[in-house]
This record gives structure tokens, C-alpha cells and sequence, in this order.
């Protein structure tokens, strides 16, 4: 079977939750994950806690979970998310945090939204993350945030993600996932895109984090797989997704969608399935103690 790299995503499943979960809970959700066999996490962000407060733990939570991970090469990759340099500051002094991750929009108006930021000052910060993160020794995951297209009326196209791609790959960036922010394109869409790109990404692990409605996920994750694609970004029960969306049941496609799906394929997602029972037990907790959403079987 061929190997694909699945990254849980519990920091976007968590973000936007109107109740706070405790530091100690998801710590141990973290160690079960870990448990479980996951090797990359996007666990934690370092934003303002004044905009999103269920972030505002994060170095508390790698304080607490760094005496699980194991070190050296056999160690997790534990990816937290910046949107400014302040943001940087706090994730490179946080030990535990292998690999840091940034939303790169090539939407203006989501730009201003999420980050109150020009196209100019997020390249900026784009290769000031990648100057730092190297001197580091850290890790570098830039998501380009609208890359199947907007809601805001606004120009898009192959061309424009291509051209992200080729300034991406000259500053030297390595990995870059392709996020559909708001879960409106269609699995053709997914799959045409990703065939349309990815020659222009020699030298660069090109993902996708795609966002859906559980009725059209598995679909997405194959026209994404089928495409070429071998990294995916999924949350179990497929808590989360982007609070601009417009849509509840739109969010992160479903982790245990995704085994399915790339088990179908003839794809290895190095998941065994019998070790996710407690960890996905914790998952539908969280959906409905600080959720307030439905279990999901």
C-alpha cells in the first residue's frame, strides 16, 4: 500500500468552540492522539486571546504535553499557527513546537479579516517565517487559505494559486497545503486544481486542508488522492472548520472519512483503527460538552 501523511487538526477542530476546554483536557486529548499513532498535530496557535480564546492556553498546554513526546527522529511533529510576528515570537520560544504553520491568504478581503494584514505585509511575514523557522531549526507549513476560491467576488484562479506556488518555492518554503477556507468546491474542483499546480511545485510537500459537508467528503479526499495529493489535513468527528463558512454542517472533513476513503484507494494512512476508540470517545465529549453539537457514530 502506498504511505500518505494525515495530519489531526484538533487546534482548527477546536478554535471557534463557544466553551472553553480545560488545559488539562486537551493535553490529554493530545496524549491520546499520540497514543493512538498521529506523528503530526496541529495542536496549538499562538494568536491573541482576545479574538480567540480557546488558544489562549497554548503554552501552557506544550508544558504540559512536552514530557510525552518522544525526542529525536521518532518524534511527533507538533505544529502550532502564527498569524503575526508576535505570534512567531511566542511559538519559537515554546519548546515542543516542531513546526510552525501560517495562513496565507490570497483573498484581500479574508487577508483583512483574519489577519488586518496587505498582500505586501503578509509576504513580508511569509519570509521572515522562513528566515526564522530555519535559523530555529523548526519546521515551516504555509496554508494557502482560499486556494479553491472565495465567496467575496474577488479574482481567482489555477493561475493565481500557481503563482503563489512558484514565490512560495523561490523563498524557499517546502511544505504548503491547499485549504478550501470556506468547503464550497466540488471534488472535481479539488482534483482539477490540484492536477493543474502541482508542476509547479518541484522540491515542495503539497497538501490539501480541505473543509466540506460530511455528505461530500470521502469524495473530495479521493479526487484529491486520484489528483496525486499524499497529505491531508483532517479532525476527528470533523469538529471545526472556518466561522466565515456560513454553514454549521460545513467543516473539517472527519478523520475517520478520510482513513475510509484512503483505505479504498489502496493508500496506508498508518492509523490502525482499533487504537482510535478512547480518543474518538473524548472527541464526541468535546462536541457535546463544549460544542453543544451532535455525537457522531
Amino acid at each position: 500500500m502506498e504511505s500518505v501523511k494525515l495530519i489531526e487538526c484538533p487546534r482548527d477542530a477546536w478554535q471557534g468552540l463557544p466553551e472553553f476546554i480545560p488545559t488539562e483536557y486537551k493535553v490529554e486529548y493530545l496524549r491520546e492522539l499520540l497514543l493512538a499513532g498521529f506523528k503530526h498535530i496541529d495542536a496549538v496557535s499562538f494568536v491573541s486571546p482576545k479574538h480567540v480564546k480557546q488558544m489562549a492556553d497554548s503554552e501552557d498546554v506544550m508544558a504540559k504535553l512536552r514530557p510525552s513526546l518522544p525526542t529525536g527522529e521518532n518524534g511527533p511533529e507538533i505544529i502550532g499557527i502564527v498569524v503575526n510576528e508576535k505570534g512567531l515570537e511566542r511559538a519559537l520560544a515554546t519548546p515542543g513546537v516542531t513546526t510552525i504553520g501560517y495562513p496565507y491568504s490570497i483573498s484581500a478581503y479574508f487577508r483583512r479579516a483574519n489577519a488586518n494584514m496587505t498582500r505586501a505585509e503578509s509576504r513580508a511575514l511569509v519570509e521572515k517565517l522562513s528566515k526564522e523557522t530555519k535559523a530555529a531549526n523548526r519546521g515551516l507549513v504555509i496554508y494557502i487559505s482560499m486556494a479553491f476560491g472565495n465567496p467575496y467576488d474577488e479574482p481567482w484562479g489555477p493561475e493565481i494559486v500557481a503563482d503563489t506556488l512558484e514565490w512560495l518555492k523561490d523563498i524557499k518554503i517546502r511544505t504548503v497545503s491547499l485549504a478550501d477556507t470556506v468547503g464550497t468546491a466540488s471534488s472535481e474542483l479539488v482534483g482539477d486544481l490540484y492536477r493543474q499546480v502541482k508542476d509547479h511545485v518541484a522540491g515542495i510537500e503539497l497538501g490539501v486542508h480541505l473543509h466540506s459537508r460530511p455528505e461530500h467528503a470521502e469524495e473530495k479526499i479521493l479526487a484529491a488522492y486520484e489528483a496525486g495529493c499524499r497529505r491531508f489535513d483532517s479532525a476527528l468527528t470533523g469538529l471545526g472548520g472556518c466561522p466565515f463558512a456560513g454553514d454549521a454542517l460545513v467543516g473539517n472533513i472527519a478523520t475517520e472519512d478520510v482513513l475510509s476513503a484512503l483505505r479504498k484507494a489502496g493508500a496506508d494512512p498508518g492509523i490502525d483503527p482499533a487504537k482510535l476508540t478512547k480518543v474518538l470517545a473524548m472527541a464526541n465529549e468535546i462536541r457535546a460538552k463544549y460544542a453543544h453539537a451532535p455525537l457522531v457514530n
